[in-house]
């Protein structure tokens, strides 16, 4: 697992079809790359984030969503970051209480599960939804880093 730093970019339909398209991308690209583990968790978080984008917002131009994926080795191991970048909806995303025989509405706190911390951010005329998942540890740097924009609105670990 020798990676410094490795991005990736892939456009997908407004359609469920993209979430699919995303996973198997996503899949391909990171396999031995990732532990299994933080593999299984980052296209699940994909998944969702972009079934979301499918479901509440509108699409970017062209019918379609962005999903981008950055892995970046730290001192607590691999990193990976996730994008989805849509075209906005009429809320933030936000988790939200599901109940028992609710047939949706567990999505993002499927993702405030996996991943260590996510949030939203404005993109153009839309918003990008992101998530980071994997090393253990993030150093008081990276923590309080630019990188990843000021979150809207931040769940998570």
């Amino acid at each position: 697992m020798a990676v410094h730093e490795r991005a990736w970019c892939v456009v997908v339909p407004h359609h469920a079809h993209g979430a699919r398209v995303a996973r198997q991308r996503l899949a391909t690209e990171l396999h031995g790359l990732l532990p299994t583990g933080v593999l299984q968790d980052t296209i699940a978080v994909v998944a969702e984030l972009v079934g979301n984008a499918v479901r509440h917002a509108r699409p970017l131009p062209g019918g379609v969503i962005r999903v981008a994926w950055r892995l970046a080795r730290t001192t607590g191991g691999v990193r990976v970051q996730v994008r989805v970048t849509d075209g906005g909806g009429p809320r933030l995303p936000r988790p939200r209480a599901a109940g028992p025989d609710s047939m949706d509405g567990r999505g993002l706190a499927i993702v405030s599960a996996l991943a260590r911390r996510w949030g939203v951010l404005p993109a153009g005329a839309g918003q990008c939804v992101w998530a980071e998942l994997g090393a253990t540890e993030l150093s008081r740097a990276e923590a309080s880093s630019a990188e990843l924009g000021t979150p809207r609105e931040a769940a998570g670990g």
